[in-house]
């Protein structure tokens, strides 16, 4: 079924008219068809105020040490690290990246740890996914990129595989929220 072509708008009629009258016909062809003489545009109305930004999360200070998955940060005890490490720690939440381009995937991470901190959740896992080739996913290798970033940094202890053999998920231990 054919679509019926739709008319001008106010607008466009007064954008071909004024675009009309810069066109120089070529020797022996007639002027283009003029539309009615441009309408002068209405005194513009105030945009609205843009809307507030959003409120600043205090974030804790923390060394600018870098955090590795799987290694132990400094600032947390032996048996606790071993209860993270092993599993024994409930995770409370999980966000799954699975599917999203790099960009989104990260703007998810990030509003999900702010999240899980203003909740004081303590562990959190993310599933980036093993990704195909030798190096994995683009998520999964820019993960612990994201974690090392300003913003993210200070919300996260620590991070491991919750297993030696699925890669494709990380564990995060969470600061606490003071």
């Amino acid at each position: 079924m054919a679509r019926r072509p739709r008319g001008l708008s106010d607008k466009e009629r007064q954008d071909w008219a004024l675009f009309a009258r810069l066109i120089t016909p070529l020797p022996g062809r007639a002027a283009p068809e003029m539309l009615p003489e441009p309408i002068l545009a209405k005194p513009a109305e105030p945009e609205p105020a843009p809307p507030p930004p959003p409120p600043q999360v205090k974030l804790p200070k923390v060394r600018s040490s870098e955090m590795e998955v799987g290694s132990n940060p400094g600032g947390l005890d032996k048996s606790s690290w071993n209860r993270f490490r092993s599993g024994k720690l409930p995770v409370i939440r999980t966000i799954d990246l699975h599917g999203r381009t790099v960009q989104r995937a990260y703007d998810a991470l990030h509003a999900f740890l702010i999240t899980a901190h203003a909740d004081q959740v303590r562990c959190v896992e993310v599933i980036t996914g093993r990704g195909s080739g030798e190096n994995g996913g683009a998520i999964r290798r820019e993960l612990p990129i994201w974690l090392n970033q300003p913003q993210l940094r200070p919300l996260v202890l620590a991070a491991t595989h919750p297993h030696p053999a699925n890669p494709g998920s990380v564990r995060l231990l969470l600061r606490r929220a003071k």
